[in-house]
């Protein structure tokens, strides 16, 4: 790669940033497309968010991405938002236009081509059990309800925020799902089990010595389980998943996919997906263990 005075950069920001690989994919693409730009990745503050993000348009960034906990602060403190990112209550994309800071939400898109590439299949009529509604999680619930998931089942460990959730929801008009909000954690082990797809959208699972929310027992064979989580090959939960019978992937498609679409908006170019892909899988299982995969 080569940098220059001219180099446009992007980033992804986060709090805490450290375990991203968004830079590994982006560059990876920018690199294939021979752009002469770069993608970095900053640490901020939830409060300092939107001073940085003006500055960052000041600079001469050309886009920016946001993971936790900056999607829901971002959606608060940016004026002109998206249809995604008004639909579903968080910002993971920043557009910089001429009129200023621009928000939207690649979360639904990406997590629904991430599931026809894992487990090639639809949400429409499904039982959906989603963990965790957060910014992700809750962009992930209102995704499946508005493609016509039969049922969705929602928690956190923070009540009001399932409870707002199925209120958003609730309040879509047209068709809408049968909801449930499983609350308490000793409700989740029968919610899961009754669901055909479960989502892992809680940061538990983050750190190497995290036990899973729910164990073995909480699944059943016929399930397809996915965990938004995406630096380790296998999560703790995906492992519980499996064991009890059901089918598991990390939280790479989405990754992978949500990114390129941001790159679309920020670019309007294609982003080189299979050297996304390619870069996401040699960080996440080596690149021996990726390459045999591909072969």
């Amino acid at each position: 790669m080569k940098l220059s005075g001219h180099t446009t950069p992007f980033a992804v920001l986060g709090h805490p940033i450290g375990h991203t690989l968004s830079p590994a994919m982006h560059n990876a693409s920018l690199n294939t497309l021979g752009m002469d730009a770069i993608y970095l990745a900053f640490d901020v503050d939830p409060a300092r968010l939107i001073e940085v993000l003006e500055a960052m348009r000041h600079m001469g960034f050309g886009g920016v991405n946001l993971t936790v906990p900056l999607k829901e602060a971002a959606y608060r403190g940016i004026p002109r938002l998206d249809e995604s990112a008004s639909r579903l209550g968080a910002v993971n994309t920043v557009e910089y236009t001429p009129d200023g800071l621009r928000g939207h939400n690649t979360d639904g898109a990406g997590f629904l081509a991430a599931l026809r590439d894992a487990f090639d299949t639809e949400v429409k009529g499904m039982s959906v059990f989603v963990l965790g509604c957060g910014g992700a999680g809750r962009a992930i619930a209102i995704t499946c309800a508005c493609e016509g998931a039969g049922r969705v089942a929602l928690s956190d460990m923070d009540n009001s925020r399932a409870d707002a959730v199925a209120a958003e929801i609730a309040a879509m008009g047209g068709a809408t799902p049968a909801l449930d909000v499983a609350a308490r954690p000793d409700n989740w082990r029968d919610a899961c089990r009754e669901a055909d797809l479960i989502v892992q959208a809680t940061p538990v699972g983050m750190k190497p010595g995290d036990r899973p929310l729910l164990e073995a027992d909480a699944f059943r064979p016929g399930q397809i389980v996915y965990d938004l989580i995406y630096m380790y090959p296998e999560t703790a939960f995906m492992k519980a998943a499996r064991a009890g019978g059901a089918g598991a992937a990390n939280g790479l498609g989405m990754l992978m996919h949500q990114g390129a679409r941001s790159f679309k908006i920020w670019t309007g170019r294609d982003a080189d997906t299979a050297a996304m892909t390619q870069a996401l899988e040699n960080e996440v299982y080596g690149e021996s263990a990726a390459a045999k995969g591909r072969a």
